[in-house]
């Protein structure tokens, strides 16, 4: 790391509170303390007022409850980007699946050679510590290892106490590489679904530029909401649905059927619908929702009521 970028960081510790606190919890200030106790701290620290366990109302308070009590077995394979497939092809066609091309314990297992020109490498227990590779011929191994051995080396569950990732097993994954043919912009169409119900799409954009992701809502019938999140603004474009809309509905209703709340991810691309991954907890139940009522409206969609406590 150079010195312009330590700097860089260190100025970013000073002036920003959502990165400092990220920093913090990344480096195990945190760590001793249980669930509850991390969680009722956490939240009051992003969100600004105190976590109700006793009687949450909204959604991002009922995220934080259904850590504690909601503890259904099969959510350990479903957040596990390896045995979530398995999972996935025993409910759904496979061909809505990212093929895989392979499986490893260590950085240097993988066979390089094996691959294909293109692909994508990611840890199977962790979220960010993706690597790309867009052309075998400039990739940069190094770089790669060292991006992967950090995500192998994180304990995902203690940043944000979501308590699937403690049981999964710390691995490498290969996927086949897929993008938008005329586009440098992949759209990942990410679906909130509350009790077999899709009731919120959020389209992802941006994702790998300078300015970073961006975020834009909308409702059931497609309807711009007027929803913002910290960091991930949203965008100026006027996004349609994309062409295999209703298809993507049909599959989160028929994934989501069993549980109070999931977010199924879609790509949609060159005629071909993928999802992407399951997620129990969008944000961790940390990021603001604004203004603060579509918070409330989205907890009113969560029922807890008929959830065996753990």
């Amino acid at each position: 790391m150079n010195i312009q970028t330590i700097l860089s960081k260190g100025k970013k510790f000073v002036h920003d509170p959502y990165y400092r606190l990220k920093t913090m919890i990344k480096l195990g200030f945190y760590d001793s303390l249980n669930d509850e106790e991390f969680l009722r701290k956490i939240f009051q620290k992003y969100q600004g007022y105190p976590l109700d366990l006793d009687n949450p109302k909204t959604f991002n308070e009922k995220m934080q409850w259904m850590k504690l009590h909601d503890r259904q077995p099969e959510y350990i394979t479903m957040v596990d980007k390896h045995e979530a497939k398995h999972y996935l092809a025993d409910r759904i066609d496979s061909k809505y699946i990212i093929p895989t091309l392979g499986v490893w314990n260590s950085f240097n297992d993988i066979d390089f050679d094996a691959l294909p020109n293109q692909f994508v490498l990611k840890c199977t227990h962790d979220s960010g510590g993706i690597v790309i590779c867009k052309d075998k011929s400039t990739f940069n191994k190094e770089e790669a290892r060292n991006i992967i051995n950090k995500s192998l080396k994180r304990d995902f569950y203690l940043i944000a106490r979501e308590w699937p990732y403690k049981d999964v097993p710390r691995r490498i994954i290969a996927e086949e590489y897929i993008d938008e043919l005329g586009s440098d912009d992949l759209l990942d169409y990410k679906i909130y679904c509350f009790h077999g119900e899709p009731k919120i799409t959020v389209v992802c954009s941006e994702r790998f530029s300078e300015t970073g992701t961006r975020m834009n809502y909308y409702d059931e019938n497609w309807e711009f909401m007027n929803v913002s999140v910290p960091h991930y603004e949203p965008s100026n474009k006027d996004f349609k649905k994309p062409p295999h809309y209703e298809e993507m509905i049909a599959l989160s209703k028929q994934l989501s059927k069993e549980f109070p709340f999931l977010r199924v991810d879609f790509y949609d691309v060159n005629d071909r619908l993928y999802i992407g991954e399951l997620t129990l907890y969008p944000g961790a139940g940390f990021i603001k929702i604004e203004p603060i009522e579509y918070d409330y409206k989205m907890g009113e969609w969560l029922h807890l009521e008929n959830i065996h406590r753990s």
